[in-house]
């Protein structure tokens, strides 16, 4: 067995990252009326398409204003857009970018 051993900022890093993922998931169901609890979608679910939340383009407009009010995150390239809104983990890594550097 492995031993690890992780640093007080590592520890806060990862615990923030918990904490942006659940306040994201939250941030959809409520924003959204996601027909789910923030607990069934997954961090590496797709967020559009096949096995997916089953979210639609309407849906990402709302969720990139939600994430502009939430993290002050803005997104206004389509194509940067097709990258965050891909699953939590992704929209995640984007607003901790965001928070690092102030840009998305």
């Amino acid at each position: 067995m492995q031993d690890y051993v992780f640093s007080a900022t590592q520890i806060l890093v990862m615990d923030n990252i918990s904490e942006i993922k659940q306040s994201i998931r939250r941030l959809m169901v409520e924003n959204l009326m996601l027909q789910l609890s923030p607990e069934e979608i997954g961090d590496a679910q797709p967020l559009f398409g096949p096995a997916s939340v089953g979210l639609d383009s309407v849906d990402a407009l709302q969720l990139v204003v939600a994430l502009d009010k939430a993290y002050g995150l803005k997104i206004g390239d389509p194509e940067a857009a097709k990258q965050i809104l891909q699953n939590v983990n992704s929209i995640a890594e984007a607003v901790l970018r965001h928070q690092a550097t102030g840009k998305s």
